[in-house]
């Protein structure tokens, strides 16, 4: 019996000296943690980018006067970082959205196709910024030198064929039909159409000031 208290007497002094050791000593994981020292939050400041700062842009997205329509939306993303005073604003990279304003496809007798659209937000470190751009346009060239040379060739085509067959009266009556011929080439076919793929290169800019939060 002696024995067995012995040891057990031991084993509570052994005890106490291991509860002693935790609660009155810190950690290895508390020393580890009063080590470190938070990082300093961050600083910001408003930049003001003023009315008329270029924007020189790259379409993420197609647009087309045979396919797009009004209110669509238009995508692109800064191809040149805006900087102020030599430090950059918004980096190379940052996303504008905007829509089509209006949309025309080429007629088949008058009217050349064009298309019009304009970027109202931007999107910069998690935040999206309300902005007024100048509207960007684009027109086809007009093709009435081509028409005309359509509606030319058709009339020599007739003229000859006429000539051929009566003489001159028939060459005046083939230049008529052949003429007549030629128009109805023209009335068949559209003109060219305004095409700008993702990657084409635009540049618009701002009709009224921006105020960005950037990190100090």
């Amino acid at each position: 019996m002696r024995k067995w208290a012995s040891v057990l007497a031991v084993a509570s002094i052994c005890a106490g000296c291991g509860g002693d050791q935790t609660t009155g000593g810190a950690t290895d994981t508390e020393t580890a943690a009063a080590g470190r020292v938070a990082p300093p939050a961050p600083r910001y400041r408003d930049v003001t980018l003023p009315a008329g700062t270029t924007l020189q842009l790259q379409l993420r997205s197609a647009v087309a006067s045979d396919s797009s329509k009004v209110e669509d939306t238009v995508r692109a993303e800064l191809r040149q970082a805006v900087s102020v005073d030599g430090a950059t604003v918004l980096p190379a990279g940052t996303e504008l959205v905007g829509t089509v304003t209006d949309v025309e496809r080429s007629g088949r007798v008058k009217g050349v196709a064009r298309i019009a659209y304009r970027f109202n937000s931007l999107s910069y470190a998690g935040e999206r910024y309300d902005i007024a751009t100048a509207p960007l346009s684009h027109q086809a060239e007009a093709t009435k030198g081509e028409d005309a040379t359509k509606i030319a060739v058709g009339a020599g085509a007739g003229a000859a064929i006429g000539a051929l067959l009566g003489g001159g009266d028939g060459a005046a009556k083939g230049a008529a039909i052949g003429g007549a011929g030629g128009t109805g080439v023209v009335l068949a076919t559209r003109g060219e159409e305004v095409r700008l793929g993702s990657g084409a290169s635009v540049t618009t800019r701002l009709t009224a000031p921006l105020t960005v939060r950037v990190v100090n």
